[in-house]
């Protein structure tokens, strides 16, 4: 399954996407820097800073900055990945920031569920934003 992640809300498409690895499908996820996060833009940037300030330099949690680590981060936590199964499942699932040579000409499949134009607000920010409020240059 090759998906789109360009204006697409980065829960629902991680919910998909976890569902589908756990069936055994190949998941690749392209534009992951152009994926919306709903909410408050400065509560979300407060809230990652938390994530980003626990832990130390070498003790965990550690969390990612580039676009595409955090869309499989964010994936991470809805698939048992402790688990063998979780662990396989997980391994299946690919994130790209931009498009590849190898998927232009292939064909994206449609996630009608995760699509942001079902938003009711105007409250959100894409991934690649915020991690490039973290410094990261992709």
């Amino acid at each position: 399954m090759l998906i789109d992640g360009t204006n697409l809300i980065l829960g629902r498409i991680a919910t998909v996407a976890a569902k589908r690895a756990l069936e055994g499908e190949t998941i690749s996820i392209v534009n992951c820097e152009k994926i919306i996060i709903t909410g408050s833009p400065r509560r979300l940037y407060e809230k990652f800073k938390e994530m980003q300030d626990k832990g130390g330099p070498y003790k965990g949690p550690f969390f990612p900055k580039m676009p595409d680590r955090i869309v499989k981060r964010v994936i991470r936590g809805m698939i048992p990945y402790k688990k063998e199964r979780g662990a396989k499942a997980f391994k299946r699932i690919k994130c790209y920031i931009g498009v590849p040579d190898q998927f232009k000409t292939q064909k994206y499949e449609i996630v009608e569920s995760a699509d942001a134009a079902k938003l009711q607000t105007l409250k959100f920010i894409k991934v690649g934003d915020l991690s490039k409020f973290y410094g990261k240059k992709f």
